[in-house]
């Protein structure tokens, strides 16, 4: 699948993912949300209403209010690509959110995901 496609791709649609993979490891819906909010700066109601209106991913994270500053301590693999050394930052924006959902399916706190 090439960028463009991903980019252009519903956030709604992959949402319910990030969710049941949470959910699958007995965490939850409220700490997935917590973590997009806190990666994108999204209150509550301005991340239901980039659903409801059924956003890409590309449009989701351009109308992010503010990109947490320490999104950039998110390191490791995801997708088989180290999430820091990628060059197109939309691409490592989504890959971020990628890897915040898997450090929290694998029972990591949250203080830790939050990079506290």
């Amino acid at each position: 699948m090439n960028n463009a496609k991903i980019f252009k791709m519903p956030f709604a649609s992959v949402y319910p993912f990030y969710i049941q993979k949470a959910e699958k490891k007995g965490r939850t819906k409220a700490e997935v949300d917590a973590i997009i909010c806190w990666l994108t700066g999204y209150d509550e109601q301005a991340f239901q209403q980039r659903l409801d209106n059924n956003i890409d991913f590309e449009t989701f994270f351009a109308q992010a209010p503010l990109m947490n500053p320490n999104a950039s301590k998110i390191t490791g693999v995801i997708c088989g690509y180290r999430v820091e050394e990628i060059e197109d930052e939309l691409m490592q924006k989504i890959r971020y959110l990628d890897k915040l959902v898997d450090e929290l399916a694998k029972g990591k706190a949250m203080e830790k995901i939050f990079r506290k």
